[in-house]
C-alpha cells in the first residue's frame, strides 16, 4: 500500500498534469469504488463543470480541490492515476475516467478495485469519514515528541503497532515504520509504553527524516508504485531493513530478520534493535 511519500510524489505529480483542468464528464466502470454519495450518478452530476484548483495530501489521502467539492481519494493497495488522450489505450484495470475540456482524460486503474473515492462539499471533507479519525501529520508543528510520549503512555501494544495506528500519526506504513524503528535502535517489538524519552526523541526525529529522504526519492517502488506520470520511485535503493531478510546489516553486517508484528511482516536488525 503506497504511504506518505509515495502518496506525496504522486500528489506533486499529478498537480503539474491536472491543475486548472474542468471536468466534462466522468466515466465509472466499477461503482463500487464510490462511497460518497452512494449514489453514482449523483457522483458524476456533481463532479461535471467543476475545476481542479489544487491537489491536497492527508496522511495516505490524495485530495482534489474543486470549485465546490473535495474529492478524497485513497490509492489502496495499487491504485494508479495517468493522464491520457482519448485515442490512448485504456487497460482492463482502468475503472474511473475524468474527461477535461481540452480532451485530456485522467484515468483511475486499480488491478485490486480496493481503490476508494469520497465527494465531498467544500470544507465537509476532514469532519466525515474517512479523515475525520486521523492523527497529526508527521511534517506538522502539532507532531512532536510529546505527543508521541501522551498517546503511547499507557498502552501494551508494540512500538510498530502503534506508529501503525493512523490515530496519532498519519501516513506512515509498513515501510517507513521499520526504517524509522531500525535508525532509531529500537526492537519493532518493544511494548511501546516501554521506550525512554531519549528513545521517543530518536523516534520523532527518524521518522521525519526518512519520510523526508523518501519523498526526495520519489517514494519506494516495492511492487506496483509509480507515481502521475509512470515513473518509480527509487528509495527502496536506500531501505535498510525492510525486504532485506537474511541480508547483511549496512551498519554491522548481522543478518536482517523478519517476524510478524501485529499481523504484519517486520524487518528489523537483532544487533542494532535488540529485543526487550
Amino acid at each position: 500500500m503506497p504511504e506518505l511519500p509515495e502518496v506525496e510524489t504522486v500528489r506533486r505529480t499529478l498537480l503539474q498534469l491536472v491543475k486548472n483542468k474542468t471536468i466534462t464528464d466522468v466515466d465509472v466502470g466499477w461503482p463500487k469504488m464510490i462511497k460518497e454519495p452512494d449514489d453514482v450518478e449523483r457522483f458524476i452530476q456533481l463532479l461535471k463543470g467543476q475545476t481542479i484548483e489544487d491537489i491536497g495530501r492527508r496522511g495516505k489521502f490524495l485530495l482534489f480541490v474543486l470549485n465546490n467539492y473535495v474529492l478524497v481519494s485513497h490509492l489502496r493497495m495499487e491504485g494508479r492515476y495517468g493522464l491520457y488522450q482519448p485515442t490512448d489505450e485504456k487497460t482492463k484495470h482502468t475503472h474511473v475516467v475524468f474527461s477535461f475540456t481540452d480532451g485530456s482524460e485522467l484515468r483511475y486503474a486499480d488491478v485490486r478495485k480496493f481503490g476508494t473515492m469520497h465527494l465531498f462539499a467544500k470544507g465537509a471533507e476532514h469532519a466525515a469519514m474517512p479523515l475525520a479519525q486521523l492523527g497529526v501529520e508527521p511534517f506538522s508543528e502539532q507532531f512532536t515528541v510529546e505527543l508521541l510520549e501522551q498517546a503511547y503512555a499507557k498502552t501494551t501494544r508494540a512500538i510498530k503497532t502503534a506508529l501503525l495506528d493512523q490515530k496519532t500519526v498519519v501516513g506512515l506504513g509498513n515501510i517507513y515504520v521499520d526504517e524509522a524503528l531500525f535508525h532509531a535502535g529500537i526492537h519493532p517489538e518493544r511494548t511501546a509504553s516501554s521506550l525512554s524519552k531519549e528513545e521517543y526523541h530518536n523516534l520523532h526525529k527518524e521518522i521525519k527524516r526518512t519520510l523526508k529522504e523518501a519523498i526526495e526519492a520519489g517514494g519506494s517502488s516495492i511492487k506496483s508504485y509509480v507515481n502521475g506520470q509512470g515513473e518509480i520511485g527509487m528509495f527502496q535503493q536506500q531501505l535498510h531493513v525492510y525486504g532485506r531478510k537474511q541480508q547483511p546489516c549496512h551498519h554491522c553486517d548481522t543478518a536482517i530478520e523478519k517476524t510478524v508484528v501485529g499481523g504484519r511482516g517486520t524487518h528489523y536488525c537483532p544487533n542494532c534493535q535488540p529485543r526487550p
